[in-house]
């Protein structure tokens, strides 16, 4: 699973709610975390709150478990890779990040430090907090918190790079 839906799960274990339910409530509660950054939301962080929950609610128990480990990779693999470029394309449309991606662009600004730096780290806390609060980790965890903020920086790359053309 991805560091927040860690998270959610783990929460999901102290409460009644679903993890849809828990993905919704925890992007709300990271929106109160961009008023000291300074972030501002559009349609498009409305939109991610939204359809995020309501995809992760109603497409997990449909979602393929491969039990071959070389599909497991490559879909983790892709999936990382696929979210970033995702990422790249709605962060450059200025539409307003997801509550995750203006946490990440928020802490950035501030800190000066390279985006994938700050999102790895943003995703290690995340997933150790899941984690504690009982939710489930694995290699894919680790290779999503630690890969996702090379992807999303390659993906503002590529898509910055496409634009030009």
């Amino acid at each position: 699973m991805s560091p927040w839906t860690v998270l959610a799960e783990g929460l999901s274990k102290t409460t009644a709610l679903s993890i849809g339910s828990l993905t919704f409530l925890i992007s709300l509660a990271v929106l109160m975390l961009w008023i000291p950054l300074r972030q501002s939301p559009g349609i498009g962080t409305i939109l991610n709150i939204i359809i995020i929950a309501a995809v992760i609610e109603w497409s997990l128990p449909f979602l393929p478990h491969p039990e071959n480990p070389g599909l497991q990779l490559l879909q983790v693999i892709g999936g990382t890779l696929l979210i970033g470029f995702a990422s790249g394309i709605y962060l450059i449309a200025n539409l307003g990040p997801g509550p995750r991606d203006g946490l990440m662009t928020g802490f950035q600004k501030v800190t000066g430090l390279p985006i994938a730096w700050v999102r790895a780290s943003i995703e290690v806390v995340v997933v150790a907090i899941g984690f504690a609060l009982g939710g489930t980790i694995g290699l894919a965890t680790f290779v999503f918190a630690f890969g996702v903020g090379p992807a999303v920086s390659l993906g503002l790359f590529c898509v910055a790079e496409l634009s030009k053309k």
